[in-house]
């Protein structure tokens, strides 16, 4: 049974939670993305670095945004899953340019977007931002999708304040207003430490997205301490560039291959994509 991009955009909004946090191992290619389906995942996340390096553009806003438009619609027909998509900073200078932004990748299919705060190496001003997540809002309820804006704010990523208590403070205020803007989560990278993972849980009144990866605590931990949504972000896709960089520097320095013996089922992973 075919499911609507309403539908789909509602059970998306439905898996957010602290008692069974959704886990994305976040794809950046149609393979990737059918890599994910076929693991059982509840939903499909675009990691924003993934995408820009696979299509020759530095993560950070520098991606065209009619490729990274295009590239979410080919991921969201490739997979029956509901897709969100990382748009950076929405690819426009201003608040109508992210509501443009915002129609088209909800023309793609997607149902989510991620909506970052950080610009450089700063933070984007709160009232600006606010704009462009209410630009977001508006043009999702123009297409009556409840698109899920999870709103990120990068206090933690960012060297704008020494103090760790004012990052906490900052990220707290930031995530208040995001979300009196029409934000659906909110999306704090840079911190794993369990303990301020549950201070932003208990003071942000929508769901709470972490980023994860080697080094972290477990999605159980993570989720015990209020995280509803666990992001692997541009990991998995760095890790399959780190083993492709190791396979090739192999065959050229030494004339070996061992590095890349253990690679996916040629008709296994080629039948991933008959229809």
């Amino acid at each position: 049974m075919t499911i609507t991009q309403q539908d789909k955009a509602e059970l998306f909004h439905s898996l957010h939670t602290d008692r069974a946090p959704l886990v994305l191992a976040n794809a950046w290619d149609v393979a990737s993305a059918r890599l994910v389906e076929e693991a059982g995942a509840a939903a499909v996340a675009t990691t924003s670095a993934g995408v820009a390096w696979s299509l020759g553009a530095a993560d950070g806003n520098a991606l065209d945004r009619g490729l990274a438009v295009e590239l979410i619609a080919r991921v969201a027909a490739a997979v029956d899953l509901p897709v969100t998509a990382d748009v950076e900073g929405g690819f426009a200078e201003n608040p109508g340019g992210v509501g443009e932004t915002i129609r088209l990748v909800l023309a793609a299919g997607a149902i989510g977007v991620n909506i970052e705060d950080g610009v450089g190496p700063s933070l984007r001003p709160v009232e600006e931002q606010v704009a462009r997540i209410a630009a977001a809002r508006a043009a999702a309820d123009e297409a009556q999708i409840p698109l899920f804006i999870n709103a990120r704010t990068d206090p933690f990523l960012r060297p704008v304040h020494d103090d760790p208590a004012e990052r906490l403070r900052d990220a707290i205020g930031r995530a208040a207003a995001y979300a009196e803007a029409g934000a659906s989560g909110i999306f704090v990278p840079g911190i794993t430490d369990l303990a301020v993972v549950a201070e932003l849980a208990k003071n942000i009144e929508r769901p709470l997205n972490v980023l994860a990866g080697p080094g972290a605590p477990a999605v159980a931990e993570l989720a015990e301490a209020g995280a509803a949504r666990i992001s692997l972000g541009a990991a998995v896709a760095q890790a399959a560039y780190a083993l492709a960089r190791k396979g090739i520097r192999e065959a050229l320095e030494h004339g070996t291959y061992g590095s890349i013996a253990d690679a996916v089922d040629f008709g296994g992973f080629n039948a991933l994509f008959r229809s």
